[in-house]
């Protein structure tokens, strides 16, 4: 239970109650649970979004740089994707054989990404991964895989991380992980398993950007040890560029995985590629009921439209510069940067936290979801900015941020944190990135 009741949370703390006697952590995600978020001070429950705000089951309103963990791109309950969504209801959803609309959403796909030339649907971002990975297990006859950045919960994967009970050591023995920008890091895996890694998968950036090379020197060596290398665009895809980081920055996998934003927050993911890896789909076993289901599909197709034709990758940036610049100079106005900096891509940015003064970095993080979530806002330290925000909703997150810096360095300062906190600080789930 909260340290100290909230009224302005009272519906929600009795619904996580309820919740948690049927739902283990009361959320089908990990980043969505009480795990991300401190009880006491938190909502729960979200009931609805449009735009860019979302109300929770209590009624309080925020403005949302969440997003659904970066899913949606264009802004809650978006007029097109839902006209479109509306329309394809009326026909039906899933059928027992493939919808036209899996050929014309791939060939979007096609002409905007440009690692693409055949495409595979799954519905979550882990499952492009999974089948990426199986797919070029499959084409070079090897096993092993270098992975950078966060994957997704199956077992290739998050067997290389903290979470990896109940993952077999075996699968956990071929996947190793390597840092960003650390080509040296990847040549010294080869070394130690020559010619036995299939695959080199990362998320081509994430809060660092990469360094001169980096990505096309991390291809070259992958290739000339006889290894694919997978792009996980599941958060940069349809976010950085119209093609995702690699049209960004000008590289081209041999697969690469999208997601999220793909179809607004509707379930749909993709792996994308070269033709001759792509073609081992016909025989690896990848294959979803729900796959070709076709809201989702006619969800992605309206979303991809739009982003083309109202320039909502340019109003991302500007609005992620705004941001930008913004809090970078309010850290510094506040003479908060000992413990606060700001990382990341505009379109997908970092508010970063780190020990300072003998306070931990997870107790800073709690102090200021608790003044932000108080102030309007939703956020777990990104600024994941849709199409639907506003300049003003961007000039009143940095009037927020101007009132809670000043706290967080006067409790830190004063290694007080604990008394400005009302509620328990939240502890380290696994480090991604």
């Amino acid at each position: 239970m909260p340290m100290n009741a909230n009224p302005r949370y009272s519906r929600s703390e009795d619904m996580l109650e309820a919740a948690l006697e049927v739902i283990p952590l009361a959320s089908q995600t990990f980043s969505k649970s009480l795990t991300q978020y401190p009880r006491g001070v938190s909502p729960f429950f979200i009931q609805r979004g449009k735009g860019s705000t979302v109300w929770d089951v209590d009624g309080n309103a925020y403005v949302d740089f969440n997003n659904g963990l970066a899913s949606v791109t264009l802004g809650h309950a978006d007029p097109d994707v839902n006209a479109a969504v509306a329309e394809q209801l009326q026909d039906g959803i899933t059928f027992p054989l493939a919808h036209p609309l899996e050929a014309e959403v791939a060939r979007l796909i096609i002409e905007m990404v440009p690692s693409a030339d055949m495409v595979r649907f799954g519905k979550n971002g882990s499952d492009a991964t999974a089948g990426a990975i199986r797919a070029a297990r499959a084409f070079t006859g090897r096993d092993r895989v270098a992975v950078c950045g966060y994957h997704g919960w199956q077992d290739w994967y998050i067997g290389s991380t903290a979470r990896n009970k109940g993952v077999p050591k075996a699968t956990r023995d071929l996947t190793h992980a390597f840092p960003y920008n650390d080509l040296a890091a990847l040549d010294a895996l080869f070394s130690a398993h020559p010619g036995e890694f299939a695959a080199v998968i990362l998320e081509p950036m994430n809060t660092t950007f990469p360094a001169d090379g980096f990505l096309q020197g991390l291809i070259d060596r992958a290739h000339a040890h006889g290894a694919l290398v997978v792009f996980d665009e599941t958060i940069t895809g349809f976010r950085y560029a119209e093609g995702g980081a690699q049209e960004l920055f000008g590289v081209t996998p041999d697969l690469s995985c999208f997601g999220k934003g793909l179809a607004n927050g509707f379930p749909l993911s993709a792996v994308v590629g070269r033709a001759d890896v792509m073609r081992e789909f016909e025989d690896v076993f990848f294959s979803f009921t729900m796959g070709g289901e076709a809201m989702s599909l006619a969800a992605a197709k309206a979303a991809l439209t739009k982003l083309r034709t109202d320039n909502v990758i340019a109003r991302l940036h500007q609005l992620g510069e705004r941001v930008e610049a913004g809090t970078k100079a309010l850290i510094a106005k506040h003479g908060c940067a000992d413990f606060l900096g700001f990382a990341g891509h505009p379109t997908w940015s970092f508010l970063t936290m780190s020990d300072c003064n003998g306070v931990s970095s997870f107790e800073i993080k709690t102090l200021w979801m608790q003044e932000i979530l108080a102030r309007g806002f939703i956020s777990v330290g990104t600024h994941n900015v849709s199409f639907a925000h506003s300049d003003d909703e961007i000039d009143r997150l940095l009037a927020a941020y101007d009132e809670i810096f000043p706290l967080l360095k006067t409790a830190v300062e004063e290694r007080a944190i604990r008394q400005y906190l009302r509620c328990e600080p939240l502890v380290p789930l696994f480090k991604l990135r």
